[in-house]
């Protein structure tokens, strides 16, 4: 599947109509949490062993993070294929300045 393909599907699923950036931000976070409290679970109950059920519940919840970053791109008129792009150069650039370690978004 391309991110276009993708993008194309959430903009047209869309279940929730609310306009503007803040209802799919919180969306995002609460999502993300979700992902952290199934690793915790791993950590908690099984003893760090991250078995196939786990990988495929974490992978459900990464797939709603998916989505959320799609609507938080699409309020900001960013397509996904922009925002991977752009996370790329910027990856790209600390490799070359040999900035990956450090702090600070602009490092």
């Amino acid at each position: 599947m391309e991110f276009n393909e993708y993008q194309k599907f959430v903009e047209r699923y869309i279940f929730e109509r609310k306009k503007g950036i803040e209802y799919p931000v919180l969306g995002l976070c609460g999502e993300a949490g979700e992902v952290a409290e199934k690793v915790k679970k791993v950590i908690r109950d099984k003893n760090d062993i991250l078995d196939d059920e786990a990988k495929k519940e974490i992978g459900k919840e990464l797939g709603d993070v998916l989505w959320y970053i799609v609507r938080v791109g699409l309020e900001l008129g960013l397509s996904l294929e922009n925002i991977a792009s752009m996370n790329l150069e910027k990856l790209r650039s600390r490799v070359e300045r040999n900035a990956v370690k450090g702090a600070g978004d602009n490092r």
